[in-house]
């Protein structure tokens, strides 16, 4: 059985249309996109509602990441030759997480070479 997903595009143009339509310029270019990625989502969660400690804390509790966007935060810390630690800051992630994520996606690209 397919997992479904929240239609975000769609969630978003409305949230925007009705509460806050001068935003819609800032968020125009992410919601042109045909598929909108979790960072996408994550990036106009900021823009639309904005940050604060309250919402910051309580929304990470609620995260949840797909491996295509695990990978871009793996390949980012290559790219960019940093550290777990600085990593989980620029992406507000724990250390652990970041440490996980590259065991679990490091194991599974060299199962995939054999």
């Amino acid at each position: 059985m397919e997992r479904s997903v929240p239609n975000y595009k769609r969630i978003f143009e409305d949230i925007i249309s009705r509460k806050c339509p001068e935003k819609y310029s800032l968020c125009e270019h992410l919601l042109n996109k045909d598929e909108i990625s979790a960072m996408d989502v994550l990036k106009l969660n900021d823009i639309v509602f904005g940050k604060n400690k309250y919402s910051e804390s309580y929304n990470q509790k609620h995260k949840s990441y797909d491996s295509e966007t695990i990978n871009k935060i793996l390949d980012y810390q290559k790219e960019y030759n940093l550290s777990n630690v600085a990593v989980s800051k620029h992406f507000n992630l724990s250390r652990s997480t970041v440490s996980k994520w590259r065991k679990i996606f490091s194991s599974s690209q060299q199962n995939n070479f054999l």
